[in-house]
């Protein structure tokens, strides 16, 4: 069987190596328009900040080692400028000589990923404007740095691409502003609140969002010298785009592949609607495995996932993609880690879901021990299945753990009754006694049994406390001018407390509220409410 790869990097490679693994009779080439085969691409940011040191640690393979391990063979710089599906045959152009060739095949795979998005604003032409896809433009963005120019830089792009680099460049001393379109960053990511906390502990960082904010333009004499947007101008000495990324398509036009803006439609075998052509990686998309709709999931794990399956099928096996959970962890600038699996409260609501959640704030490892930092967690559930929906982490600590645990879960369906007394791996160094994810699922069963009765850091911003009294019950008073309760001094109705008062209990992470809280209602208070998350997750002022 005669297979053609157009592309490389995650899918296009792992379709290629693990075909050949299956079968070894199959006559596999893959066409690249680039140098490089197989390269790191999240690990772009960090060679910039210094994290990764050698150029070559992002290399993966190169086109001769992966021939060598794989019995593929690879053509490099050749892009494939059209396909003809009735002919079973691809056009493709010498990227250094120019010219252009017929392919046959058997079988097509269509691996060609995206390319960055670049917005149509005057400027982008000048030096130190930078983009970040490939090794050249991490080596290129580095260069720069070392050579001593930049000293103040704008990253247009709030996603992790564009966040990672922002950490990145402060880190080498960079005055960083990140700037996006879009109301908060991480827009797609995580809820609003969780983006806001992201983007104050951007600041707290010196990395200043500026968001709802275009790229209008860029000015210099010969170099970047100013940034223009639809708020203001600002000094800067580079640019960096990491506004998106776009579909790598346009040459399969005419070619009767059913697309959606842009990207190749598959099924759970990642064929397309076009007999004997397959399509994986940033190029197609896949399949939500919560809503059963179409999913794009451009993350070099999905690719890795997706191609490892097509392969299997190109093989002869029946194998199916069960799809994404939209899945993804990131390091941010200002220490913090952030994780998601799952849906978001924004996208369960509008899927139609009873959706009832919970924000806990908890310790990451036991308190004692030294690098004990606070994990801010949400959770979004189903409130007439119970069943677990979503959950998303921020912190300095192991934000994948509590992902990858949620994963799990979600993929198997699992409620949030079956979590919680789960047998957790317990030490000092690595958890709490009750682990972080089982203590906020803990919260949520409170919550949704009618034990804790909340209010949400989003409720609060929208002004669910209004008309409360706030009162202030951590172990210390920390609220300043207002009323402090500790739980020890409740032993009966409070003084100037009336019991049908609407009243908001506040601590320094939402435990000690929930603590009050109990001890309040069993002396008649019936009108309490704790902020989940405590002033961990909140300013309240």
């Amino acid at each position: 069987m005669k297979v053609l790869v157009l592309g490389g990097v995650a899918a296009g490679t792992k379709v290629a190596a693990k075909l050949l693994r299956e079968d070894r009779s199959c006559e596999v080439t893959v066409l690249t328009k680039g140098r490089d085969i197989s390269y790191a691409g999240c690990g772009l940011p960090y060679y910039v900040g210094g994290v990764i040191q050698e150029k070559s640690e992002l290399i993966v393979n190169t086109p001769e080692k992966f021939a060598s391990l794989t019995g593929a063979r690879v053509l490099t710089q050749t892009e494939a400028t059209a396909v003809k599906p009735a002919e079973h045959k691809v056009i493709a152009r010498d990227l250094q000589s120019g010219e252009e060739q017929e392919y046959s095949y058997d079988k097509l795979v269509i691996a060609t990923g995206a390319s960055p998005f670049l917005p149509p604003v005057q400027g982008l032409d000048l030096q130190n404007v930078f983009v970040m896809r490939t090794p050249d433009d991490a080596i290129a963005l580095r260069e720069a740095l070392e050579g001593g120019g930049i000293k103040r830089a704008v990253v247009a792009g709030g996603g992790f691409i564009g966040l990672e680099v922002a950490e990145n460049l402060a880190a080498k001393g960079v005055k960083t502003t990140v700037i996006d379109f879009a109301p908060h960053v991480l827009p797609n990511f995580l809820d609003p609140e969780l983006c806001e906390y992201v983007e104050n502990k951007m600041a707290d960082a010196g990395i200043m969002p500026m968001t709802g904010v275009s790229l209008e333009g860029v000015e210099g004499s010969g170099k970047v010298e100013k940034v223009l947007t639809s708020k203001r101008a600002m000094k800067a000495d580079a640019l960096v785009l990491a506004i998106g990324i776009r579909p790598n398509t346009a040459f399969l036009e005419g070619s009767g592949i059913e697309m959606f803006k842009g990207t190749i439609l598959t099924d759970a075998h990642m064929r397309t609607n076009v007999a004997d052509i397959y399509a994986a990686g940033d190029c197609a998309m896949v399949t939500n495995r919560q809503t059963g709709k179409p999913a794009w999931s451009p993350m070099g794990s999905t690719a890795n996932i997706a191609g490892r399956i097509l392969a299997e099928n190109l093989a002869g096996k029946d194998v199916s993609y069960p799809g994404v959970l939209g899945t993804g962890v990131a390091k941010l600038p200002g220490g913090l880690n952030v994780g998601r699996t799952g849906l978001t409260e924004t996208v369960a609501r509008a899927e139609g879901f009873d959706v009832v959640t919970a924000t806990a704030a908890v310790d990451d490892k036991a308190h004692y021990y030294p690098g004990s930092g606070v994990l801010l967690i949400k959770l979004t559930a189903d409130r007439t299945s119970r069943k677990l929906l979503g959950v998303q982490v921020l912190g300095p600590g192991a934000v994948d753990k509590v992902t990858d645990i949620a994963v799990t879960a979600i993929s198997l369906g699992a409620a949030v009754d079956q979590l919680a007394g789960l047998d957790f791996a317990y030490a000092p160094p690595f958890s709490t006694a009750i682990h972080p994810l089982a203590t906020a699922l803990n919260v949520l069963l409170n919550k949704m049994d009618g034990g804790m009765e909340s209010v949400t850091p989003a409720e609060y911003a929208a002004g669910a406390a209004e008309g409360c009294e706030i009162v202030d019950c951590g172990r210390a008073p920390f609220l300043e001018g207002r009323r402090y309760l500790g739980l020890g001094s409740i032993d009966g109705p409070v003084e100037g407390l009336g019991r049908d008062d609407k009243i908001l209990l506040v601590c320094n992470k939402g435990k000690q509220a929930y603590l009050v809280q109990n001890r309040l209602k069993f002396y008649g208070y019936t009108n309490t409410k704790v902020l989940e998350g405590g002033a961990a997750a909140t300013e309240v002022e």
